[in-house]
Order: structure tokens, then sequence, then C-alpha cells
């Protein structure tokens, strides 16, 4: 795996090499200070140029960044939707185990793109095209406190769709009720948790994405909890995982409401929590 030193020289000299680019930035967790440093970090990487279209056509350069494992451009997926307007990505991962997410930024787009990020750091600048930007940081990415309708809106995203938990286990669908279960009960779950620890912290921290460092913030029971509710291998253990992940968002969104000074409607979580285990009780009647 090549170093840090000798993919920064190779990421500059293959911009030096090309008259097409203009400057090089970096954001990402490799200029966050908090971020932790391991050999998975890849190299978010920003190519400003002034030539795209000849960037495009041509793309052997590609090759001096080192032998490809896979690749994927994001702008050119039909299954995926893009996102970057005129911009156009390059996500590398390099039979070295190094990655870079390559991202090439016409001239005319480099003023929205220092807009969305403050974790940016120029890194060659030859000409002086770029602006001075500020110390980075990862502020942008801090936990927020919500407001009453935002933390309600959480409340009632995890109870509404615990009924479609029932109904699908129930009717023994399983898939269905799994897709429900972690892509919304349980996401609301962990942006809850999110919240209690910012009120823990008074908001001056980011949990990161997909909720990756939450973890380090929360008990050992806490993290034990949340680990247990993931066995979805078989029926009754999606319906354990629901009734223990409705006991565990109501305990908790009892606390945050309490510290916060949100209001929390714990009535309908009671109600909610005996529905399912109603249904619950009616499954296992039937076998």
């Amino acid at each position: 795996m090549r170093t840090e030193a000798e993919m920064m020289q190779q990421i500059i000299d293959i911009a030096r090499r090309r008259p097409e680019i203009l400057a090089v930035g970096m954001n990402g967790s490799r200029t966050n200070r908090r971020a932790p440093k391991d050999q998975f970090q890849d190299y978010d990487i920003v190519y400003v140029v002034n030539d795209l279209a000849k960037l495009l056509a041509d793309r052997s350069w590609l090759d001096e960044f080192g032998e490809r494992l896979i690749m994927q451009t994001p702008e050119e997926m039909a299954l995926f939707a893009p996102s970057l307007g005129k911009r156009f990505t390059f996500l590398m991962q390099f039979t070295d185990d190094t990655r870079i997410d390559l991202m090439l930024c016409p001239l005319s787009e480099v003023e929205n793109w220092l807009k969305e990020d403050r974790l940016i750091e120029i890194i060659y600048d030859p000409s002086h095209i770029l602006p001075a930007v500020p110390r980075a940081t990862d502020k942008d990415y801090w936990v927020q406190k919500p407001t009453n309708r935002e933390f309600s809106d959480c409340c009632n995203e995890f109870w509404w769709v615990s009924t479609y938990v029932v109904k699908g286990l129930f009717r023994k669908e399983l898939a269905y009720a799994r897709d429900h279960l972690y892509m919304h009960c349980y996401q609301e779950l962990l942006r809850l948790f999110s919240w209690q620890i910012g009120e823990e912290t008074h908001y001056s921290l980011s949990v990161g994405k997909n909720y990756k460092y939450l973890s380090r913030y929360l008990s050992e029971a806490e993290n034990q909890a949340l680990d247990n509710l993931l066995d979805l291998r078989t029926e009754d253990s999606c319906w354990r995982s629901l009734c223990n992940m409705e006991a565990l968002f109501h305990q908790t969104a009892e606390k945050y409401a309490e510290t916060s000074g949100l209001r929390y409607e714990g009535n309908q979580g009671q109600a909610l929590m005996s529905y399912t285990h109603r249904w619950y009780d009616q499954a296992k009647a039937r076998g």
C-alpha cells in the first residue's frame, strides 16, 4: 500500500502533467483532524479543470494512478441519479488497497464547490486561481438540536412504520418486514441516539456519515442493546427485534424529551407497543 506522502505526491504530479488541471483540493476525512486514521481512509480529491470534455474523452491518464480493482462513475449510471451537475467523479479502488474519490470540477463550478464544504484544503494552486479557504473544520456535520417539529416527525415516523413491520411479519412477508424494520425504524432510532449524544455534548461534534462514530459516545449497555436488534434471521427474531426496538426507542425518547425540553407523546408510544405485542401474541398462537 502506498504511503500518504507517496499518494499525495502522485496526485500532484499527475495534475502538473495535465494542462487541463489548474488546481487541486482535498476534503473528507483526511482534512478532518477529528477523524480516526487508518488504512481504509480514501483520498477525496478535487481537480479544478479548464477542459472537462477533453479529460473525459480520453481517460488513459487515469491509469497513471495505478492498477484499478474497480471503478465507478456515478454521473454515467442509469440506476442511480447523478447529483453533481456539471462536475464529474471517478471513484477508484486500487489493487494496493488505496482508494481515490476524484472529482473533476470545472472552473465555473468552483464557487459552488467551496460553498458546500468546510473540510477543504487547497494542496496545489500554482497560478493562485482559488481564493484562500478557512482552516478545515467538520462543524457543518455536527449534530444539530432538532426543533420540536423535527423531533415529533422522527417519533411519528418510527411508530407509524412499526405498523408496517407488524403487518409484514404477520403476513410472513419477511423481506418487506426486514426492510421497514432496518431501513426506517432502526434509522430513526439511530437519529434519536445522535440527538441524545448531541444534547450531552452541547451539540459540538459529528457522529459521522451513517452514524459511524455513534458507538464511541454510547455506553456499553446502549451499544449492546443496538447490536441485539440486528438479529433478523427468522420471523420470531424479527418480532423480538421489533418489540425490543420499540421499548428502546420509547425509553430513549422519554429521556431525550426530559433533557432537551422537547415534547414526546409517550401515550402513543405505549399504545403502539401494546398493538405490536397483541399481534405478536396472535402470530405465536397461530404458529
